[in-house]
């Protein structure tokens, strides 16, 4: 097994740190997003990691649903079956644009629903145009989503890093002209930066779209010679595979917004605190969610020939390389924490909270590691049950009502919340890399189980 893994380390690498960067383009996007706010005090800093936090749980539980498209495009590209590829991205396409609607009417949902539960008044007067403008990149978001499955899981992954890291450069021009009223714009303060995020999406969704064609081009555009019309069928496939991922990213994404209301209720200082420390650990986790949609390409391509012991060596070289960077950054939290938070911020009142909640994260982000990468291998073998029972027994059952109970009745105020995370993660890890472990136990079965599944092998 050992040998295996050397051999398997530079071809997982060679994909995971593409995808690995583009997962911390993102966060660079957030992370600038929450400093150029910072000029405009700790009520947007607030605003904005509020709105993020109620976004990301939405809307990506929606992208979540186009997660079966990892599975049926790996396998069928293991399997050298590239028509079933093309025909899995038509129909993701297809989902991604039903689903898009939905997701902007939860999200305007939430609104009325923070007045209810009486936010921050000055919180709640920045946030709301703010969330409106990040409604109209749902749709190129969920678009670029079903763009990069495919891509990515046909070993195209340098469009990915291009898109997004070039996206940046369209985020911060965006925020300087409308953020602070630069050149003539009109000032629109944190409502600017929802625009320019939204505008960077549709950005991110064309640089795919390009490569697709690109791509398309070189075999004569076989993808425009096939039927567009959409399958039923098909679609309630990918949607099959994709809801228990839709509900995980939904039960970890929603205990986020959650707690960051909860965070809200407290003072502006602790809710600012909380948002700083979200988007720090946001950033490490990038890592490993880039290595888990490595993880499920490359277990799924084994499956898709049919090489049990390929998939399995696939898996446990992924988790190494989780194991690795994430106990190097949870090594940085503890020891480092105060001259991280003064990368977010000047004031000398937000750094020694801020830098608590980091030391408790350090001791979480080994098993955050596991979660997500254990999870993108289990999607790789068309399991995506697993991770979302996890995920939900981890944050609703255990973490969620503890940080509640230690938030509020025994006054640790945000700090409470931060030990309910850490002890969920801790949890949902070690449980998801007992049932990878599990699941290698009856590897010699998985070909025929597989076949049998929505998104198994293809026939």
């Amino acid at each position: 097994m050992t040998a295996a893994i050397r051999k398997e380390l530079r071809p997982m690498i060679r994909l995971a740190a593409p995808l690995a960067m583009a997962e911390l383009g993102w966060m660079v996007m957030g992370i600038v997003d929450t400093i150029m706010a910072g000029r405009l005090g700790a009520a947007a800093i607030g605003a904005g990691s509020l709105g993020s936090m109620l976004f990301w749980p939405i809307v990506i539980s929606g992208a979540g649903m186009l997660y079966g498209m990892d599975t049926e495009v790996s396998q069928s590209f293991g399997a050298r079956d590239e028509t079933a590829c093309r025909r899995s991205l038509i129909q993701g396409l297809w989902l991604a644009l039903s689903v898009s609607p939905v997701a902007a009417a939860a999200l305007a949902a939430m609104l009325p629903l923070l007045r209810a539960v009486h936010t921050n008044p000055r919180v709640m007067e920045l946030l709301a145009p703010f969330v409106k403008a990040l409604i109209w990149g749902v749709l190129p978001l969920l678009s670029y989503t079903a763009l990069r499955r495919y891509l990515q899981a046909i070993n195209i992954v340098k469009p990915i890093t291009f898109a997004v890291v070039s996206a940046n450069v369209v985020n911060f021009a965006g925020n300087w002209l409308l953020m602070y009223g630069n050149w003539g714009v009109p000032r629109l303060g944190l409502t600017g930066s929802g625009i320019s995020t939204s505008i960077s999406r549709v950005y991110i969704a064309a640089v795919l779209l390009a490569a697709l064609l690109w791509h398309e081009r070189k075999h004569g555009y076989p993808l425009f010679r096939m039927s567009w019309l959409p399958d039923a069928d098909h679609i309630r496939r990918l949607a099959a595979i994709g809801f228990p991922v839709a509900i995980q990213v939904l039960a970890e994404g929603a205990v986020f917004g959650i707690v960051s209301v909860m965070a809200a209720k407290l003072d502006e200082a602790s809710l600012a605190a909380h948002g700083i420390a979200v988007n720090v650990i946001a950033t490490t986790f990038m890592v490993p969610l880039g290595i888990s949609s490595a993880a499920a390409v490359r277990v799924g391509h084994a499956v898709g020939r049919r090489d049990t012991h390929g998939a399995a060596v696939s898996g446990w070289t992924a988790l190494l390389l989780s194991a690795i960077f994430m106990g190097a950054a949870g090594l940085a939290l503890f020891f480092i924490p105060d001259a991280i938070a003064r990368l977010y911020t000047p004031d000398a009142s937000l750094i020694p909270l801020t830098a608590v909640l980091l030391r408790i994260a350090a001791f979480f982000e080994l098993f955050d590691g596991f979660q997500v990468v254990a999870g993108g291998a289990l999607r790789g073998l068309g399991d995506t049950a697993s991770p979302a029972i996890a995920h939900f027994v981890g944050y609703w059952l255990a973490g969620m009502p503890l940080g509640w109970a230690l938030c509020f009745p025994w006054h640790w105020g945000v700090r409470g919340i931060w030990v309910g995370l850490t002890v969920a993660l801790i949890l949902v890890g070690g449980a998801l890399v007992w049932v990878w472990a599990r699941a290698l136990v009856g590897q010699a079965s998985w070909p025929a189980q597989i076949a049998d599944k929505p998104g198994g092998l293809p026939h």
